[in-house]
C-alpha cells in the first residue's frame, strides 16, 4: 500500500512495534485483529523479535510482516512513523521488552521502534506498552513511573482468568481484545465481565423470580 493509497482509503493507522521479549503472539494477533477490523497497521519488528518469532512460532519475520498494511526496517529512520506530520491514531508495542521501554522512557531512540514511540508520546497520541518483564527491580520500576507521568499506557500482559480460557490462543485474544479496548476498538472476541455467558452477569428480576419458583 503506498502513501497516496493509504491517504485515500480515509482508513485509521495503529503502529504495531514487536520487541524480542517473549510473546510475539501477541504483536501478531493485535496486527490480525487490526486487520479484521478494517484499521491500517503499520508495523516495524526489531532483530530480537525476528529470532523471538523463529523460537516461539511456526512463522518467519516475512510471514509476520505480511499481516501487516506496512512494514519498515528497524533501521530505516526516514520511515513515515519516524515523524509526527504523518498522522496515526496510536502506537502499540506487544511484547514489549525492557530495553525498548528503557530507550522511551529515556529518549535515547536509536531505532524506528523507539523513535516512532517517541514521536507518539511528543504527539500527544496513545503509546501502549505491553511491557513482558518479571520480577522488576527498582529501575525497570522508575522508568516505567516516567513513562506513566509522559503519557504513556502501561499494559502488562496478565491473563484474565475470570474468562476461563482453555488455550494460550484465548489468553492472547482476551488481552489483545483489551488493548483495542483502550483504543477505542470492540473487538467480539473479548469475553467482558458481567456480559450474557460470563462470569459476573447480573441476572434480570424476572430471572430471578424465575429461579426462585418452585
Amino acid at each position: 500500500m503506498t502513501e497516496a493509497d493509504s491517504a485515500a482509503s480515509g482508513k485509521e493507522r495503529v503502529v504495531v512495534g514487536i520487541s524480542g521479549a517473549s510473546g510475539v503472539a501477541l504483536g501478531i494477533r493485535l496486527l490480525e485483529a487490526l486487520s479484521e477490523l478494517a484499521v491500517e497497521s503499520h508495523l516495524v519488528m526489531t532483530k530480537a523479535a525476528e529470532m523471538t518469532i523463529g523460537y516461539e512460532t511456526q512463522l518467519t519475520p516475512r510471514d509476520v510482516a505480511a499481516k501487516s498494511d506496512r512494514f519498515y526496517s528497524i533501521g530505516d529512520i526516514a520511515a513515515p512513523i519516524a515523524s509526527g506530520s504523518f498522522r496515526t491514531k496510536a502506537m502499540v508495542i506487544a511484547p514489549c521488552s525492557i530495553r525498548t521501554m528503557s530507550e522511551i522512557a529515556t529518549g535515547v531512540t536509536t531505532s524506528l521502534i523507539s523513535r516512532a514511540a517517541d514521536v507518539t508520546l511528543k504527539e500527544r497520541r496513545p503509546l501502549l506498552l505491553a511491557v513482558r518483564e518479571t520480577p522488576l527491580h527498582l529501575g525497570h520500576l522508575r522508568s516505567l513511573v516516567a513513562l506513566a507521568e509522559m503519557g504513556a499506557i502501561i499494559a502488562p500482559p496478565v491473563p484474565a482468568f475470570y474468562a476461563e480460557p482453555q488455550r494460550i490462543s484465548d489468553i492472547v485474544d482476551q488481552f489483545v481484545g483489551r488493548v483495542l479496548d483502550i483504543l477505542g476498538y470492540d473487538w467480539p472476541k473479548v469475553r467482558r465481565w458481567g456480559e450474557e455467558g460470563t462470569k459476573g452477569r447480573r441476572r434480570t428480576r424476572n430471572e430471578a423470580v424465575t429461579k426462585r419458583a418452585p
